[in-house]
């Protein structure tokens, strides 16, 4: 599965895959598909990748409300609180299981990636 209203990967791998009835969303990271760089700041870069998922997870049938498990790396533990709320925004209640590891080098500088497993609707 991929969406041209994400950024394309940035290796060998697939955006989502379907399988068993479930979606494996790669990490969507806070790029804007368009431009194809980075958007500045964590806020920013947040809402960008909640975007970005959301855009593959419809080109596969699916939602962010059939999320059943996200993890969100990200690069300064310092940001969980910004993070956490604009995650809050955007998923549904009750949201799903989540990890969110902290302090992690992603590439290109970027600030967060979050990839995600939904469910298909029935």
């Amino acid at each position: 599965m991929s969406s041209d209203r994400a950024p394309a990967a940035l290796g060998p791998y697939s955006q989502a895959i379907v399988a068993g009835g479930f979606v494996f969303c790669s990490g969507q990271a806070g790029i804007d598909p368009v431009e194809g760089v980075p958007a500045n700041g964590i806020e920013s870069q947040t809402h960008q990748a909640l975007k970005n998922l959301a855009a593959v997870l419809e080109s596969a049938g699916a939602s962010m409300d059939d999320l059943v498990k996200v993890t969100i790396f990200y690069a300064d533990v310092d940001d969980f609180a910004v993070i956490n709320d604009i995650y809050a925004r955007h998923v549904p209640d009750p949201p799903p299981a989540r990890s969110a590891p902290a302090n992690v080098r992603l590439p290109r500088g970027l600030l967060i990636s979050i990839d995600a497993i939904a469910v298909l609707p029935s």
